[in-house]
């Protein structure tokens, strides 16, 4: 599996630790041989001084820190699903709504974590509880290049069961575990380091076994 992320429990941490312009990490405690491309498979940024990571946003707050990011000058990315509300007044409306709930995408340089922490409604950086910790950047990139081009919805966090890769389309490439829903077959597709998950709908002849 190549999964989007980093397998691993979720943990928030501050981000003084992490200096990817530095070699990856300050000196704090362990530090990792190699740089943080090299020790993290399938992070290979266009600007090796920028790297893909989750921020941990108050509930509901999502697009507001979006807005705020970009207004700032951050690269950002927020995955929204169109869901269709019914209010008190029978009314039904189109919803654009987060994929993962409570986190907001962001690529930064270490130079840039304080703009992004100070922002409002920004908790912290995830990362494994020492440091925080990148996302690996082609699997980000084809989620922001092929996730509006397939119909998806939230799941929940899925880690066992058979997997599959996404052959054509897309999102080709990355790789999930089916399951089945309302006669519908579906590649789920998740970010271990945030443990959310999202399920893509596909046809059989999208898939190939992972072997």
């Amino acid at each position: 599996m190549v999964p989007l992320g980093l397998t691993g429990t979720k943990r928030i941490c501050d981000a003084s630790a992490f200096c990817p312009s530095s070699g990856g990490f300050e000196d704090r405690g362990t530090r990792p041989s190699g740089t943080v491309a090299q020790s993290i498979p399938g992070l290979l940024p266009e600007d090796p001084s920028r790297y893909w990571f989750a921020l941990y946003i108050i509930r509901n707050h999502e697009k507001r820190v979006e807005q705020h990011l970009r207004t700032k000058g951050v690269e950002a990315f927020l995955p929204l699903s169109t869901v269709t509300k019914k209010w008190r007044n029978q009314v039904t409306a189109k919803v654009d709504l987060p994929l993962f709930p409570g986190y907001v995408f962001v690529r930064i340089a270490c130079t840039e974590r304080v703009r992004v922490l100070e922002i409002p409604s920004v908790v912290s950086i995830v990362g494994n509880g020492r440091q925080p910790l990148p996302l690996p950047d082609g699997e980000i990139e084809a989620f922001r290049a092929g996730l509006h081009l397939r119909c998806v919805d939230p799941h929940p966090y899925l880690k066992e069961g058979n997997r599959a890769r996404i052959r054509f389309g897309p999102l080709a490439g990355l790789e999930g575990i089916i399951i089945r829903k309302n006669d519908r077959l579906r590649v789920v597709l998740s970010i271990d380091l945030i443990m959310r998950s999202v399920a893509v709908h596909v046809q059989a002849e999208d898939l190939e076994a992972c072997g």
